[in-house]
């Protein structure tokens, strides 16, 4: 079985009530919400990964205020309902951002291609990964050591014909 791991850092940006989103295409082509962020590149500490992501993604400069937590997830992707072929492991680091200059603007190229505010409010009825609930969280209930309560460990998904 190959084994995958893969270390990125997001940003939860919330100012007057609304959460900054980018938007990329979901495994089936559908967009999906996603936060601000993405994986370190090899030597890069994790407080530059986030603050680059964030300006490629969404156009904004940010400063970090805080470190919200860490997730860690592993996923066993199959083909064809058959054994498991690849054990993904996502470790990732959820950062408080404040925007401090920049302009919105969309990614072009990458691996998004929208950004937007969005109300709190709404982010239940938007189609999102679900980092996005686990950002949100992690900022709501601030826990001390940066951890969330257990969940469902993940279930195995079909990996893409190539």
């Amino acid at each position: 079985m190959r084994r995958n791991l893969r270390v990125a850092a997001y940003a939860v940006c919330v100012r007057d009530g609304q959460l900054l989103l980018a938007r990329s295409p979901g495994p089936d082509g559908t967009p999906e919400w996603v936060l601000p962020g993405g994986g370190m590149e090899h030597g890069e500490d994790p407080y530059d990964t986030v603050r680059r992501e964030v300006t490629e993604e969404t156009g904004y400069r940010i400063e970090v205020t805080g470190l919200l937590g860490v997730d860690s997830r592993r996923h066993l992707f199959t083909r064809r309902g058959l054994t498991p072929e690849t054990d993904h492991h996502a470790l990732r680091l959820i950062y408080e951002g404040e925007v401090v200059g920049g302009e919105l603007r969309y990614e072009m190229g990458g691996s998004t291609d929208f950004a937007a505010w969005q109300e709190l409010s709404v982010v239940p009825d938007l189609n999102r990964v679900h980092l996005v609930d686990v950002a949100l969280r992690l900022w709501r209930e601030r826990p001390a050591n940066g951890r969330l309560t257990a969940e469902t460990p993940p279930v195995p998904q079909e990996m893409n014909e190539e």
